[in-house]
């Protein structure tokens, strides 16, 4: 008998993504498995009912979906509610950000729920395509561009007008992983000139070659993975002091930094916001985790000595289409090769696998969660 795949709806208020296009679900459905797809999963990301009704089987209600489900694909963590509802040894993929969730991964484990987190998927050449963490942060570094050009008080481009010339803007972007880098790219296009910072001396041939500059504060945080390590007291001081005059002449700054399972690191202080020009506007793509900037409030705008600080959260979500297709992409990515004649046979010495797991045969062995329970 074929596995049978389930796709529920996302539940978390203003969650607009759904872990599977039709194109994806279709393509599953050669694989031999079996599609089933909560109604109205798809409708928040414009995939209408119908349409996955062509690969798969459309199932009323969550209860329903996930008495049938041996593997559920979501985009946010299950509530605890729906964990009641999972069956016993079946296999759960989302991103499950289980330093946040303590709770629900433990009733996971009791379960016997064999769970992947897709945010730990390794950063390794082979798992790029399924790595859902680089998909759906370009997509927010995008939309921050777009939301610090609509925020601030001026012109992105340099415009050339009857009245005069009107000079471009200046912005600072703070972090250049994937999110930064899109983020850079795009203020370039609206035409605004752009310096960056990041603490990984790596960092600079790609901020440069997207048109920017690159602000050198004398500081390196190179780690591992791909990451950046954190910055001793001394470091973070001469960080500051360098970025404060970079800050104070821009007109938009944008922030992105974030250490994987920690708060966000506080890299702009009140005193460098109190020193912007009034108009200015700070982005925090980091508000989630704590934000970047002090004055961040997660899910609000406002402003600050007439500097406007925003805290976008969960932005994605904002551009549903392609980050549902994104995503959809990463988990046909990671599930298709374990995929024979219908049925999911998981290599347990592969390291995608062994290392994205979160929970399997009652335990959590997925170690730093493991400590934290």
């Amino acid at each position: 008998m074929p596995v049978r795949m389930a796709v529920p709806k996302e539940t978390v208020s203003g969650e607009r993504r759904v872990a599977l296009d039709p194109t994806m679900a279709e393509r599953f459905v050669k694989l031999g498995v079996e599609m089933l797809v909560e109604k109205g999963a798809g409708l928040s990301a414009f995939f209408a009912d119908e349409v996955y009704g062509k690969s798969g089987r459309l199932v009323d209600g969550a209860q329903s979906l996930y008495a049938e489900a041996d593997v559920i694909m979501k985009v946010q963590a299950p509530t605890l509610e729906e964990v009641e509802l999972l069956k016993e040894g079946s296999t759960l993929l989302a991103v499950l950000l289980p330093h946040r969730n303590l709770e629900i991964v433990k009733r996971l484990r009791d379960k016997k729920i064999t769970s992947f987190a897709m945010e730990l998927i390794p950063r390794i050449s082979r798992a790029q395509s399924m790595d859902v963490l680089s998909s759906q942060a370009a997509v927010a570094g995008y939309k921050v561009a777009l939301l610090a050009a609509n925020l601030t008080s001026g012109f992105f481009p340099m415009l050339t007008t009857a009245a005069g010339t009107i000079r471009p803007s200046k912005v600072v972007i703070i972090g250049a992983g994937v999110a930064g880098l899109q983020a850079i790219a795009t203020c370039r296009r609206l035409g605004a000139m752009v310096e960056a910072y990041d603490v990984r001396p790596a960092a600079r041939q790609e901020i440069e070659s997207l048109g920017a500059k690159m602000i050198d504060t004398g500081v390196s945080a190179a780690g591992d993975g791909g990451y950046a390590r954190e910055l001793t007291a001394e470091e973070k001081q001469q960080q500051a002091d360098v970025l404060a005059k970079h800050i104070a002449a821009a007109n938009a700054v944008i922030t992105t930094a974030a250490v994987p399972g920690r708060a966000a690191p506080k890299i702009v202080t009140t005193a460098m916001v109190e020193g912007m020009k009034r108009g200015a506007v700070v982005v925090d793509l980091a508000a989630e985790s704590g934000g970047n900037c002090e004055l961040t409030r997660p899910g609000e705008t406002y402003e600050h000595n007439g500097v406007v600080i925003a805290g976008p959260v969960n932005i994605p979500s904002s551009f549903p289409v392609p980050a549902s297709e994104m995503y959809a992409k990463n988990l046909y990515n990671f599930l298709s090769p374990m995929i024979k004649d219908g049925n999911l046979n998981l290599d347990w010495n592969d390291e995608v696998i062994a290392k994205s797991a979160l929970t399997r045969d009652g335990q959590i062995v997925h170690e730093p969660t493991s400590k934290l329970v």
